[in-house]
Formats: C-alpha cells, structure tokens, sequence
C-alpha cells in the first residue's frame, strides 16, 4: 500500500507492461507529485490476469494525474477499477482517446459483468458468487474525470510536470507521450522523458505516420514486435487466398478482431480486395457494439478532415464500405448470425476471444471444416487466440470444450504495431541520443532482442526493466 511519502528524488516505477505485452503502468513519482502513465488491463496467462484484482501498489487517491497514450484495453482499461479504489485525479488524454475511451470502458464494463452473470447463472466459476472486477458505475464515474489537449500542445498535469502528445499513428487519438520535469527548485536542468506508448507503422491505411521521438533523457519503448518483421504482401496474399477458398467452400471467414482500429483497417483492406477482384463479395457482418461505435468515431473523422487522418481520405464518404457492410447491433441479430448457413464473413471482438460475442461465433463455427478462423493481430500468452494459434484441437469456450476442426489462418503480421525495424529506424531518428532507453510492452522474447538492436544498431543505453523495479534519476 502506498502512502502519502514522497521520495526525494524522482523515481519512475514499472507497474505493468514490463516482462508482458499488456497492462502498461508507468508511475513518475517526484516530492511533490505523482502522475501514472497509462492505466492498463493485464491480459493473457492467468497469472497476468489475477495481478487485475490485486491492490493497486499505491494509494490511487494519492495519484495526481493519470495520462493516457491511448484507449486499448491494456493501457486504459484498469481505469475503471482504480476509480473504484479511490482515484479521483485528473485523467488527460487526446479528444480521439476520450471518444474511444467512452466505448471502450463502458463496454468493458458491461461484458464483465454480462459474463460474471453468465457464469453464475450456468455454473462454471470457481468463485461463488462470480464477480466482475468493476461496474458500469465505475466506467462512467472515471470518465467524469477526463480531460483533454490536442497533439502538440504542451499541458501542466501535475505540480511541476508538463506534458505534451505527439502523434503515434497506432489508432485514433493515440500519442507517444512526453514528459518535462522542472528540477529549477534544485539548480538541475529539467528532465525530459518520452513514452512511445504503442507506435504505429509509418503506411497505416488510415492515420499519418507516428512522430520521430520527442528530446528525452529518458526513452521508455514498446517492443510488441520487437524480435518480428511484417511481410506485408505476403500477409495480404495469404489473407485473399483464405477468404476466397472459404467462400467458394460454403463456409464463413470468422475474423476475431480488437473492436478499435483493427476492425477499421480490416474492413479498408476488405473494401480494397473486394474493388481489385482479388475476394468475392461476400456479406460482411460487424458483430461487436464497441466495434460500431469506434468505426462511427473513425467516419467521423475522416469526414471532419482531422488532422491525424491521412490526407487522402479526408472527407471520404464510404471508407469502410465493401459492397455488403451489415452492422449487426442488438443480441437477437448476432445470436441468428452464429447458427446461419450461408457463406459470410463475420468480423467481432475481441481480438484475443478473450470475451465478448467473438466466443459464441467461435463455439459455432470452429466445429466445422468448411470454416476459416483469421487471427489478424497480435495474440498473448494463454488467450484462447494464442491457443487456437498454437495449434489446439480443442478450444474450452463459454464453459465447455469446442472441437477445432475450422482452417485456423495465422495472420498476426497483419498489424499496425511497428516491427522490429521501425521500432528502430523511429527511435533512430530522435534528435539526440537519450541517457537511457527501457523496453517494456512486450514478452521478453521480443523486449530482449529490441533492446540488443537498440545497443548494437544505435548505441543507446537500454535496459529490459522488471515488474515493480524502481529507477530512481536526479
């Protein structure tokens, strides 16, 4: 349990997002201050999962001011939850994230405590009652506490610490994040700090490419992809090739995908192949409420022009249409879609079958052959995506085990994280070189070899941080 102490000199604190690909939780601590970058859900391995339901390791009502770089998941979705032990600081973020964050957090809500029902009403938790880890009150109570700026423009969150976005080019609203600490009281010059927060690559379909790292001391980077490299045309290929070999079989394209952003760039390239005759039309049915308010968010501003949306598309009327776009909004649409025959593609969250209406497609179509399930984003240690991933011929969905007998298509690469090489070449064109770099948000796989490409490639500093560790930096 924190306390009200504050440490003498400024400490960073890795609460999250270090050794794991999830939970992102940076806590700057200084003696007057204390301002939490990112607030994330831990994801994945049962073990990452049970950190959700521990206490936070400082007092939330002690925290100034939460940050956020952007609204998935597992940078913004523990919010709720901190909320509910006592936060009641400033939450600053881009109006993009705030947008998504209105879905997303409301959303999260509402599937946990949808499911902790579900569990209780068919038996299969071991907890009795099932809980969930927080309400739809929680959601709505957090974001009361929201504001926010606009990329560069630089904002006083705390008693001496300013910050500012810049663009990041993961998803709408996202940021790389920097920080300036005033160390005047002491005669030191301030000390800068950058988060990368998740960056995007530089030919996104639909945002501009993320911002060279702002002047930083201190960098602190993601390394989703940091031991990959995306082959894009060969991923494009693979995913018309199963597409039409499905279709032509009869069967549905079953496409679990995060209901922010992966969703968007699914549907721009759906609408792309669909125009160059490389997949046949094909009804395309968006199963995923959170999924269909971010795409009315995405439309909005493509038609309002903003700034962070590629040039081309500004004022596009149709950016997601494919010819046959059917947005499938209540319970009684999706659950005819899971038992309906006919030759489809079915895109819902979430992206990891971790929860919502994904499972009930999956526990429908995974038992026939005829079927194609497309992984086409990045899947954690213990989800049932990793799973299906790793080759599983059996998949335990809504408290039963489901055969797997559906083709199941491995297009992780198909992903608007930088790979290895971008990582580099962005962190490559900062300014100057920082004092040190720490690799976080990624298994440690891929932490440890984007930080041996850092040292050796650039001659930065870098350090793999653990869970909890604290630097301290005066």
């Amino acid at each position: 349990m924190g306390t009200l102490r504050r440490p003498r000199a400024p400490i960073l604190r890795f609460l999250g997002g270090a050794g794991t690909v999830s939970g992102s939780r940076f806590l700057l601590e200084t003696r007057v201050a204390r301002v939490l970058i990112d607030c994330g859900l831990f994801q994945g391995l049962k073990n990452l999962r049970l950190r959700n339901w521990e206490r936070f390791p400082v007092a939330p009502e002690t925290i100034d001011a939460v940050v956020l770089t952007h609204a998935h998941l597992d940078h913004c979705g523990y919010l709720p939850a901190l909320f509910k032990q006592g936060f009641r600081g400033r939450v600053l973020c881009t109006p993009g994230t705030l947008e998504l964050c209105k879905v997303i957090l409301a959303d999260s809500a509402f599937i946990q405590e949808r499911d902790a029902e579900f569990a209780n009403k068919h038996g299969y938790s071991k907890h009795e009652p099932a809980l969930p880890l927080y309400g739809q009150e929680h959601a709505a109570g957090v974001l009361e506490l929201f504001e926010t700026a606009l990329h560069h423009q630089p904002r006083a969150i705390a008693s001496g610490i300013e910050i500012e976005f810049h663009y990041a080019g993961h998803i709408l609203g996202s940021s790389i994040v920097s920080v300036e600490l005033d160390n005047a009281a002491d005669g030191r010059k301030n000390t800068r700090l950058a988060f990368s927060g998740d960056l995007g690559r530089p030919d996104h379909p639909l945002l501009r490419p993320p911002d060279p790292p702002p002047d930083a001391d201190i960098l602190v980077i993601e390394s989703t992809y940091g031991n990959r490299r995306h082959e894009d045309d060969a991923v494009i290929d693979l995913f018309a090739e199963s597409i039409s070999r499905t279709i032509g079989n009869g069967g549905t394209v079953l496409i679990p995908a995060f209901a922010v952003d992966r969703t968007e760039v699914i549907l721009r390239l759906l609408e792309q192949l669909v125009r160059a005759g490389r997949i046949p039309e094909a009804p395309i049915y968006v199963d995923s409420p959170m999924a269909l308010a971010a795409l009315k968010s995405y439309r909005e501003a493509i038609q309002e022009g903003w700034e962070e949306i590629r040039p081309e598309l500004h004022g596009k009327e149709q950016p997601f249409s494919a010819g046959q776009l059917i947005e499938v909004r209540d319970v009684e649409e999706s659950k005819q879609l899971t038992v309906s025959s006919e030759p489809a593609i079915v895109i819902s969250a979430s992206g990891m079958a971790t929860g919502g209406r994904v499972l009930h497609h999956l526990a429908a179509r995974l038992p026939d052959a005829r079927n194609c399930v497309i992984l086409a984003g990045y899947q954690a240690a213990g989800t049932r995506g990793r799973h299906l991933l790793d080759g599983a011929r059996t998949l335990k969905l809504l408290g039963r085990y489901v055969p797997v007998r559906a083709k199941i298509t491995n297009l992780t690469a198909l992903s608007v994280h930088a790979d290895r090489d971008e990582l580099v070449a962005w962190a490559g064109s900062a300014t100057r070189k920082p004092d040190i770099s720490f690799v976080v948000h990624g298994e440690p796989e891929a932490s440890e070899a984007l930080r041996e490409a850092l040292e050796t490639e650039l001659g930065f500093p870098a350090v793999v941080p653990k869970q909890q560790e604290r630097i301290r930096f005066d």
